[in-house]
């Protein structure tokens, strides 16, 4: 832990401010179709980021979620929210003898504002509001043009591996 009672590492200029998939699923278990972040940039610390996902009308829950009228799932863009933070989180806590998971806890205050479609581009913008330990808690908002398509409250916890 370090001074402020964080387990967060410091800041260094080493430290790059952007994330590709690559970097992401080094730090995720998440893979396609459950990846639902392609790239995070705007990285400040483990403070807040900003994750990206190009919509595509070929993602398989169109299939489903509407034919004739593609919609993305609200939960999937608050698992996008999740995803950002998990990965925020991830990248900037203390090394563990086996590599961590990272488990959503709570999503709480989640507001849905518009569809979002094919050919969009959502930006997760996530702010952390807390660390204590192992749990995290972040103010996430999703925006498309720079309107807003959802916001919630996620909560995460960092466990050891589970064999």
């Amino acid at each position: 832990m370090n001074e402020s009672g964080s387990t967060s590492k410091p800041d260094t200029a080493e430290t790059s401010n952007s994330m590709e998939t690559a970097d992401i699923m080094k730090l995720l278990p998440h893979r396609y179709p459950f990846l639902l972040v392609d790239r995070i940039v705007d990285m400040d610390g483990d403070r807040s980021a900003t994750g990206i996902k190009n919509v595509t009308a070929n993602e398989p829950y169109f299939q489903g979620h509407f034919p004739g009228n593609p919609v993305m799932p609200g939960v999937l863009l608050i698992e996008g929210m999740a995803q950002t933070a998990g990965a925020l989180c991830m990248r900037f806590i203390d090394a563990f003898e086996e590599p961590p998971l990272v488990y959503f806890m709570a999503i709480d205050k989640a507001r849905f504002r518009r569809p979002v479609i094919p050919g969009d581009t959502v930006h997760y913008h996530v702010q952390k509001m807390r660390n204590r330990g192992r749990v995290w808690r972040f103010r996430a908002q999703a925006l498309v043009d720079g309107n807003l398509v959802a916001e919630a409250e996620v909560s995460a916890v960092i466990v050891d591996s589970i064999e």
